[in-house]
């Protein structure tokens, strides 16, 4: 079995983590961590412009927080794989639900399990979701992990 394991460091995906960590998969499974990065964008008005490394600079720093963030799972998952669990990672660019859809499909993925950051109704509607449009989009399975609601 390939599971995609789609993160990005918030606490819904740190969920996701260990989830497919306490889980026992069948023997020889694959498990991908990837994390998706986009190129920032800056919208400015005004007319100075920017420094020499400015962009460089903000996609430097993109990649070394997607680092940690794939770090951080890759130390949770190394129990997992001594239980003969396959794991590699990746760090995507692009925006993140294109990035999940296509390296799914690519990788040739049974299996996206992703968190859900349980954006309100409003948020939703104004933001939109990666969850739900990968659910929407994805050829395969997706599993959605949310974190408990805390009173």
């Amino acid at each position: 079995m390939k599971i995609l394991l789609a993160i990005d460091g918030s606490a819904c995906s740190d969920a996701a983590v260990e989830e497919v960590r306490k889980r026992p998969w069948p023997p020889q499974s694959e498990v991908k961590v990837i994390t998706a990065i986009a190129t920032p964008m800056v919208v400015g008005i005004g007319a100075e412009p920017w420094p020499a490394n400015y962009f460089e600079d903000l996609q430097k720093s993109a990649r070394e927080a997607a680092s940690t963030v794939i770090d951080n799972a890759m130390r949770k998952l190394s129990d997992a794989s001594e239980r003969t669990l396959k794991i590699s990672h990746a760090i995507i660019g692009g925006s993140p639900t294109q990035a999940i859809v296509e390296e799914a499909e690519s990788w040739g993925a049974d299996l996206i399990v992703m968190g859900s950051r349980g954006l309100g109704a409003w948020n939703r509607l104004l933001l939109g979701s990666v969850s739900s449009a990968v659910v929407h989009h994805a050829k395969c399975s997706v599993e959605i992990v949310r974190t408990p609601k805390s009173n």
